[in-house]
């Protein structure tokens, strides 16, 4: 690696789909943040659509690169991992057939492991940081034996070639202790690099301002749930607790969150989360942001005066931000969350968070007590119990009643210092700058498959060209133009001087 300064490195991303997910967020955040820090910045993916993306991508400011988007992503709906696999080996071939792989000092890889190898192999100047949001193994659905049996090929490839990267990360330390439990033979100390929020507050659309001020009158308290419509998300916790809290008719219950037309998961659990309102003799309403949008005037403030839980879907992103504005309190009901990205959203506009005591919200909230440490609490943290909850929910009106300013102060101030871009651009740049100046060592990879590899082209040539020397300059000139493996091509000239000059 030459000696050149941080602001001239090379780095680039691979990243299966840049849609609008965590994850994406997190590769933009990641790269954008490099980028201003004075990095060369490319991201490579095999799906990018420019009308759902997010606004870096949209308006220029990285540069994207699509490989492989003909590729299925599906064969007749099934095969999703391998099709993902397939893509991104056709990505990464792509990158060696053009050349660029050469280009970057840095390779920064997330969800998918699989091309870790070919990068190491291809650009063997280069260093490979892999990502582990989680382990894609323990996400996948293994219903059936068959199904489980598919999975076991994937799962020891995903094992293999993560051990190959020189640096992995990881989103938590509740993620870094599933890694080790899951990854045993993989003897590697992860680092962690904390996802982050953005500090600058979104623009306001006055369709939202209208609509905030048509469900939430001025004195209105409400407590918040923003989460997609889906079981793991445990949004009953939210219901039972605000029904058995003393606040139940002070407070309103707005529930906010993803919802797919098309997701059966989505309109199943929706109808549950109705039914227990109901059974819990809550007055709700169901508001679809969607259809709200193309007739606002068709919803007036009367419809939601008595209502106890407001439910809505797939709000804006403006609207999601007036909530959390305004919100006495979220509550954050996953349990065993990797990480959980919405706690750190409330807390940046002071607002205090509620979450069950596992999981990723053991290191981002500080939870409340009546010990002298409490100067730093930015919510509280209880199993997910509806009696705690509840218990919690009564406690707080006095609490912030006294300790509203603590809340206010410390939500921002942590962000800022753990969870902001800065925080993480600057993880990330020392991570960097530790390990590009390190020695590349030989691996178990170069030994067994570049032996393979050499072994297998000389028997061949053997076999069919006997003693002709020609080909093995003609493999040492390839070996460094594809390889850039000087030992390589250097086994080969010794072959083929020794044949050119032989008896």
């Amino acid at each position: 690696m030459s000696d050149t300064p941080a602001r001239q490195r090379k780095v680039a991303f691979i990243h299966p789909d840049l849609g609008i997910g965590g994850a994406e967020r997190l590769v933009v955040d990641a790269a954008a943040g490099l980028q201003n820090a004075g990095y060369d910045v490319t991201i490579y993916t095999s799906h990018c659509d420019k009308t759902h993306c997010f606004e870096e991508i949209k308006n220029g400011t990285l540069r994207v690169e699509v490989f492989g988007d003909s590729l299925p992503t599906q064969i007749l709906g099934k095969f999703s991992i391998l099709c993902a696999n397939l893509r991104q080996i056709y990505l990464t071939m792509a990158l060696i057939y053009t050349k660029k792989i050469q280009l970057h000092d840095v390779y920064i890889v997330d969800q998918l492991s699989t091309c870790v190898p070919l990068l190491h192999l291809n650009a063997p100047d280069s260093k490979v940081l892999f990502y582990c949001h989680f382990p894609d193994q323990l996400l996948a659905k293994r219903g059936s034996l068959l199904k489980k049996l598919y999975r076991i090929p994937f799962d020891k490839l995903e094992q293999f070639t993560m051990r190959i990267a020189d640096v992995i990360l990881v989103n938590s330390n509740f993620t870094k202790g599933v890694f080790a439990r899951t990854f045993r033979s993989l003897v590697v100390d992860p680092k962690v690099v904390y996802p982050c929020v953005n500090l600058e507050e979104e623009e306001v659309l006055p369709i939202d301002t209208d609509l905030v001020q048509k469900v939430i009158k001025n004195d209105d308290k409400y407590y918040l749930s923003i989460n997609r419509y889906e079981r793991k998300k445990n949004i009953e916790l939210a219901i039972n607790a605000f029904a058995q809290s003393n606040e139940r008719d002070s407070h309103k219950l707005i529930i906010s969150g993803g919802y797919d037309l098309n997701n059966t998961e989505n309109i199943d659990y929706f109808k549950e989360l109705e039914t227990l309102s109901d059974e819990l003799k809550l007055k709700h309403y169901h508001l679809s942001y969607p259809e709200y949008s193309k007739n606002p005037d068709k919803f007036v403030s009367s419809q939601f005066s008595n209502v106890q839980i407001l439910f809505l879907t797939s709000v804006s992103s403006s609207l999601k931000e007036l909530l959390l504005k305004r919100a006495e309190l979220l509550l954050y009901t996953p349990s065993h969350e990797h990480f959980g990205i919405v706690p750190l959203e409330a807390m940046k506009y002071g607002v205090p968070v509620l979450a069950v005591n596992n999981g990723g919200p053991l290191e981002t909230v500080v939870d409340y007590d009546e010990t002298p440490t409490h100067i730093d609490a930015t919510g509280w943290l209880r199993p997910s119990d509806s009696d705690e909850w509840s218990k919690v929910l009564d406690q707080s009106v006095e609490v912030l009643e006294k300790h509203s300013p603590m809340f206010q102060k410390n939500g921002p101030k942590r962000i800022k210092y753990y969870f902001s871009r800065e925080a993480m651009t600057s993880t990330f740049d020392n991570t960097i700058d530790h390990i590009i100046w390190k020695e590349n060592e030989s691996s178990i990879w170069d030994t067994f498959v570049v032996g393979s590899i050499v072994f297998a082209v000389q028997y061949f040539t053997m076999s069919t060209l006997g003693n002709a020397s020609w080909p093995y300059l003609l493999l040492a000139a390839t070996s460094y133009w594809l390889l850039r493996s000087v030992r390589v091509s250097i086994y080969w000239l010794v072959i083929f001087g020794y044949l050119s000059y032989a008896p």
